[in-house]
């Protein structure tokens, strides 16, 4: 198994764009309606606002590839492209996403891995992220990997108010 992740730059727009659609999609599709899913893709998923995202030096992606093929993506944040104010000490985990056909591969294991990573060249404390009350799967695995629930904060589908958990690994030193 060869799993290799690289760095995203702006030439990487349009991949990241159709990559994010198509893992939010196929992930929240059956729980949410065809309309807020439209609403949602387009605001988060435009080429305008990933080129911002991109262009943001408190926000890295990165392509994790499976087999040399393109599996999914995790971003992270820190400082004031944190989704929520925590603080100097924490990087946010705004995404981990990985295509369907690539799921239960230590992917996402990697990904997560890799934030670690760039938490300590940041010299950030702790990685924290929010996860809708409803991913099941994606709770258990954060659990497993050594995160707490502490508190929670609201996410917007469309019009639709959601919950998510927010919750902190710390790391060791």
């Amino acid at each position: 198994m060869t799993i290799k992740i690289k760095t995203c730059t702006l030439e990487d727009l349009h991949t990241l764009q159709e990559v994010g659609i198509e893992t939010f999609y196929y992930t929240f599709k059956d729980q949410n309606s065809p309309e807020n899913m439209k609403v949602y893709l387009e605001k988060a998923f435009n080429i305008k606002q990933l080129e911002k995202e991109l262009s943001n030096i408190h926000s890295q992606f990165f392509f994790v590839y499976y087999q040399n093929e393109l599996a999914g993506y995790l971003k992270v944040n820190s400082d004031d492209a944190q989704t929520e104010k925590m603080g100097d000490e924490f990087l946010e985990i705004e995404r981990i996403y990985i295509r369907e056909k690539f799921q239960k591969h230590g992917l996402g294991k990697a990904l997560l891995n890799k934030a670690i990573e760039v938490a300590k060249e940041w010299n950030k404390k702790k990685i924290w992220l929010g996860v809708w009350e409803k991913n099941e799967n994606a709770i258990g695995f954060y659990k497993k990997m050594g995160f707490v629930q502490k508190g929670f904060h609201s996410f917007y589908m469309g019009d639709e108010e959601q919950t998510d958990l927010i919750i902190i690994k710390t790391l060791e030193d």
